[in-house]
């Protein structure tokens, strides 16, 4: 109970900006989680090894993207052959795993993008209040007068950074991890399109 009214007071002391900035955590969080666990590869030998695995019978069972891409990828090359008109199946079956592979992306750099800027909107909005207690010479209002205003300008801006700068920095190993998988995509194509493996 005490954190709650812990948190309630601080986002209270930072004013309105605050809601809009712990909503963007959680949906920011969300997106994130959702985007690691969608990004699991399967398995960490090299594309050529796994596909040669899958298609021997070694390997049955895909644990992740790249697995299960080569499990679709060579159920589609024994129907149509290992010859290259039998990419416009692969990329077509693949498309859904690109779409995988960027959910949420957008998502994630926008709140990126907006939390710092609704961070200083609340900042402009406590040094209003600053400068409106310093014109009414109300160093003590209730609202706080000039330590509140300045209390929430600093909040906000805090709290901005705080959302961001850790949504970017994971977004960004994220967004690595998604440009590797499409490359391993493209190899996997290239592998079974060609006459031999």
């Amino acid at each position: 109970m005490e954190f709650i009214t812990q948190f309630l007071e601080y986002m209270q002391s930072g004013g309105y900006v605050m809601w809009p900035l712990a909503a963007s955590v959680v949906v920011l969080w969300y997106a994130l989680g959702f985007r690691f666990h969608s990004l699991k590869r399967g398995s960490n030998a090299n594309v050529r090894n796994l596909v040669r695995k899958y298609d021997t019978g070694a390997r049955t069972v895909p644990r992740g993207v790249i697995d299960s891409a080569i499990v679709e990828a060579l159920s589609i090359v024994n129907v149509y052959g290992r010859k290259s008109t039998s990419r416009k199946y692969l990329d077509d079956a693949f498309n859904k795993y690109k779409l995988e592979t960027t959910q949420f992306e957008t998502l994630i750099k926008t709140i990126v993008v907006a939390a710092p800027l609704i961070g200083l909107l609340g900042t402009v909005i406590g040094m209003i209040e600053t400068f409106d207690s310093l014109a009414s010479a109300s160093l003590f209002s209730q609202t706080g007068g000039i330590a509140g205003g300045i209390s929430q300008a600093l909040f906000t801006t805090q709290f901005g950074l705080v959302v961001a700068v850790p949504g970017l920095i994971i977004g960004k190993i994220l967004d690595r991890k998604a440009d590797t998988m499409e490359l391993e995509l493209e190899q996997i194509k290239d592998i079974l399109c060609s006459e031999g493996v």
